[in-house]
Formats: C-alpha cells, sequence, structure tokens
C-alpha cells in the first residue's frame, strides 16, 4: 500500500504538478498591475519600482553569488547590454507601467500588454531575419486589431477624431519594451549564465537605474509608503508578481517546455481583466470582451506551433 501510495504521488508530481504552477503563474503575472493600481495614489511609481526590483534583487543574490564567476564575466564584457535590459525591463516595464496606471485602467493595460508576443515577431523578422508565415503575419493584424478596439472603445469610425489616452500609449510603449527585453535577452550575450543569475543581475541594473529617479521622488515630496495597505501592495508586488511570477514561467519552461509553457500565457488577459473588475472594480465594456476575443485569436493565430489546435 505504501508503494502504491508513494508511485501514486510521484505520478502526480510529474504530471499534474507543472500543469498547475502554469495555470497559476499567468495569475501572479497579471497581478502586477493589480497592486500596481491599488498603490499608484500613495507610493510614486520610480519608487514603487525601486522597492520592488531592490527587494527582488535581494532575494536572488545567493543565486548571483553562486554563479558569481559567469556574472563576473558577462558584468565586464557586456556592460551596455545589462544596462539596457535593466532600463526595458525595469525601468520602462516597471516604473513606466506604475506611472500609465495612472492615466489608464489596470484592464486597458493588460490587454495592451498581451500583444508584446506578436511585437517580438516583428522585431526578430527586422533584425534577424527570422522567417514569417502567413499565419503568423495575420495573427500580427487580427492582434493589434484588438489593441486598436480597445484604446478606440469600439468606436474604430472614429478613428480621425480620435484623442489618444496618455496611459494607453505609454502601454504601447511598455508592450515594445518587453518585447525588445525578450528578443535581446537570448543570444551569445547570456549564454552560460544561469537563469536565476541572469535574472538577478538584471533586477540590479533596474534598481541602479531607478534609484536616481526615486530619490528625486523624495526630495521633491512625491508619495511615500507610509500605510500598510502601501507596504502590503509592495510585499505582493515582490513575492507574486516578481518572484512567484517569473520562477513559475522558468519551472514551466523547464518540466513542459518552451512551446507548451507559453501557451498558458494566453491566460494572462483573462486573469487581468477579472481581477480588474473583481478586485478593483472597474467596469467592463463590450469594446473589452471583442477586444479580448480579437487579441487573443491574433496570438493564438501567430503563435501556436503549426499543426496544434
Amino acid at each position: 500500500m505504501t508503494t502504491a501510495m508513494t508511485q501514486t504521488r510521484n505520478s502526480f508530481i510529474t504530471r499534474y504538478f507543472p500543469l498547475t504552477v502554469m495555470i497559476l503563474t499567468p495569475l501572479f503575472f497579471s497581478s502586477n498591475l493589480i497592486f500596481g493600481r491599488a498603490a499608484i495614489s500613495q507610493v510614486a511609481p520610480f519608487t514603487l519600482a525601486f522597492l520592488r526590483w531592490s527587494a527582488a534583487a535581494m532575494v536572488l543574490a545567493p543565486f548571483v553569488w553562486m554563479a558569481r564567476d559567469r556574472v563576473r564575466v558577462y558584468l565586464a564584457n557586456e556592460p551596455v547590454h545589462w544596462l539596457t535590459m535593466g532600463f526595458l525591463g525595469m525601468w520602462v516595464c516597471g516604473a513606466g507601467v506604475y506611472y500609465a496606471l495612472q492615466f489608464t485602467t489596470a484592464t486597458n493595460g493588460t490587454l495592451i500588454y498581451t500583444t508584446s508576443p506578436l511585437m517580438v515577431i516583428v522585431l526578430e523578422r527586422l533584425f534577424f531575419g527570422r522567417a514569417t508565415r502567413w499565419r503568423e503575419l495575420l495573427g500580427i493584424i487580427v492582434g493589434f486589431l484588438g489593441v486598436a478596439i480597445i484604446v478606440l472603445k469600439g468606436d474604430l469610425i472614429g478613428l480621425a477624431s480620435f484623442s489618444a489616452n496618455d496611459g494607453d500609449l505609454m502601454f504601447i510603449a511598455a508592450a515594445f519594451s518587453w518585447a525588445l527585453y525578450s528578443v535581446l535577452l537570448k543570444g551569445r550575450r547570456t549564454d552560460g549564465l544561469p537563469v536565476s543569475a541572469l535574472f538577478g543581475t538584471i533586477t540590479v541594473a533596474g534598481a541602479l537605474l531607478l534609484a536616481p529617479f526615486a530619490f528625486w521622488e523624495w526630495q521633491s515630496g512625491a508619495h511615500m509608503p507610509v500605510t500598510i495597505s502601501a507596504w502590503g501592495s509592495i510585499a505582493g508586488i515582490v513575492l507574486f508578481s516578481s518572484l512567484l511570477a517569473f520562477s513559475g514561467f522558468q519551472y514551466g519552461v523547464a518540466r513542459l517546455g518552451a512551446s507548451t509553457a507559453s501557451v498558458f500565457m494566453y491566460l494572462l488577459p483573462v486573469y487581468g481583466v477579472g481581477l480588474a473588475v473583481l478586485v478593483l472594480g472597474e467596469p467592463f465594456h463590450t469594446y473589452h470582451a471583442v477586444g479580448i476575443a480579437t487579441v487573443l485569436g491574433g496570438l493564438v493565430l501567430a503563435t501556436a506551433p503549426g499543426g496544434r489546435r
């Protein structure tokens, strides 16, 4: 009986635990905009991002230390790459996102941010000569049509008289920045570095780049975290949106493969919009539903492996 129970437990862990992790991982990623939206009225954006990535860097410091010889080579040989990754991933997609949340909703931000995989395809074609299939091109067009529906609030006819929402435009820039970050993350510069050590190193770069702006906010009298709710939101961002989200995705890639793990990221808009409506009380309009369907349709069309439904 003991042997049978052990085999059953091992079978569950091998087969179902990675799937459970990957079902929860997009939820952790989506929580960033929810915590950020809740905190931004109490904490200035650069300060919020600086605290987030400084705390993450401290937690990841042991992994950086264990790979210190390879990290030292990376820092010495690729300083521009290291700082660029910190700027794109932590400065723009950190403080920039929190700043944008002052002007738009978490619902809009989530849906616009979801188009970054489509931007990755475009960037890889433009700069690395990646062959693009007709299905990917069609998916890109459909996905960006979904963004237009969200940004224009379903009024595509009114494009000529459209007055842009600054927050939505910032999220478009952040989605592009994350796509560029994703493209630059791969390649010879980072070969040989363990994932956790590389991520920890980049978080240090982000914290260093954010520090002067956080100091300026403090000097200018901007909002600082002084309430329990503000510190609670920061703790949620560090634990769920940073450490659990990234480690969960890395675990899923290791256990299931990159293609299968990436499919679970299609849950991002579902989780993100659901949390924004249920937790933050943001309104959900018909054009949001149409935008979700259109963006997800474009993503599946462009990124699903050939021959897979």
